[in-house]
């Protein structure tokens, strides 16, 4: 495992300051960008967030939480609630599963296959927090379904399914069978690692029950990759 990356100089995108793709009085869905935390660090250099941002452009809503979240490099939609009742219905979607998710990633190799399923149980590595790693008498269930959408002389495009929402799941999954996504970090090295100036992971679709009347929100933004 290669060793983790130094402590890095946190400069944030900020044009777009903020993606709007869907809001009305309950939520917003933005796109964040890679690069942009999702929630404050704990350093105060690591203040600015999309949970930041998006709470000081609507400041009519005091109570406006991110429901779920994506690593720093990983672009892609995510909810933001307005309301407590609203944070409770969709963040009780993501725990019972209801939530529709599809990420898109580019990934070092040729994959075998046209489509497939990972299980593969993962834990913190304590030794090299925050990664995680494979552990098969300690770690907690982990699926994730693939589908492959083109390939690119060497590197191979997916559409990726996780069947559950573990720290970096899609990540390692992707490294242990081989196909680490490009520029990732943290779980690449060498030239998958170099191959990109960014972490190739973008979460294109998110589909959930509006928690105001239920009916079905669709959304959907491509990878800018």
């Amino acid at each position: 495992m290669p060793p983790l990356p130094p402590t890095f100089d946190y400069r944030p995108p900020t044009d777009p300051w903020i993606d709007v793709v869907y809001e009305d009085d309950r939520l917003v869905v933005c796109d964040k960008p890679s690069g942009l935390l999702t929630v404050p660090g704990k350093d105060p250099s690591l203040a600015d967030c999309l949970e930041a941002r998006v709470q000081a452009r609507y400041a009519q809503y005091p109570a406006t939480k991110v429901v779920h979240r994506l690593d720093k490099d990983t672009s892609g939609l995510i909810i933001l609630a307005f309301d407590k009742a609203a944070l409770a219905s969709l963040g009780g979607q993501f725990e019972h599963r209801r939530i529709g998710k599809d990420y898109v990633a580019r990934v070092w190799g040729d994959v075998v296959g046209e489509e497939g399923l990972i299980d593969l149980p993962l834990a913190t590595d304590w030794e090299n927090k925050p990664r995680q790693r494979v552990d098969y008498e300690r770690g907690r269930p982990a699926q994730t379904r693939w589908r492959v959408l083109a390939r690119e002389r060497g590197v191979t495009r997916l559409a990726l399914t996780p069947l559950t929402g573990r720290t970096h799941q899609l990540r390692v999954h992707l490294q242990q069978i081989g196909h680490p996504i490009l520029g990732d970090t943290f779980y690449a090295e060498g030239p998958a690692r170099d191959a990109a100036d960014r972490l190739q992971l973008h979460a294109r679709m998110l589909e959930f029950a509006h928690p105001t009347d239920g009916r079905l929100m669709h959304l959907e933004r491509p990878a800018p990759f």
